[in-house]
């Protein structure tokens, strides 16, 4: 990795209904809020919605893209609003500083087509 500042931008493809039963499966997050509608409208929302550990595994994958997955030391986020079925993510990562070890934070930010944050967390990367 050069001595560039870390960014990243990446487009995600749609959430879809099939991505939150695969995830639901895979993760053992069988909740039907996120995979039956009828439940979730009976809870008051419009739709099914996206599991918040997806989204946050979503942007870890956009980091790990550009750097090392050897390199990822810390991560963590904070969920800030539903994502919902068919919304199309943007994750966007970039470099705040450098600690005193050369590890270089990233703010880690997570919007939906109009702009929403849903997540919003950082990474630390190991100098190197």
């Amino acid at each position: 990795m050069s001595g560039e500042p870390i960014r990243v931008v990446a487009g995600m493809p749609p959430i879809t209904r099939t991505q939150l039963a695969l995830y639901g499966g895979a993760s053992g997050d069988h909740n039907p809020i996120h995979i039956d509608i009828d439940f979730a409208k009976a809870a008051g929302f419009p739709d099914v919605f996206a599991h918040g550990m997806l989204v946050m595994g979503l942007a870890a994958r956009a980091v790990t893209g550009a750097v090392p997955l050897s390199r990822l030391k810390s991560y963590g986020v904070r969920f800030t609003a539903i994502t919902q079925v068919h919304d199309r993510l943007t994750v966007e990562a970039v470099e705040t500083g450098v600690t005193e070890a050369g590890d270089r934070r990233l703010d880690v930010t997570v919007r939906d087509q109009n702009g929403q944050v849903k997540v919003q967390g950082e990474a630390l990367i190991a100098a190197g």
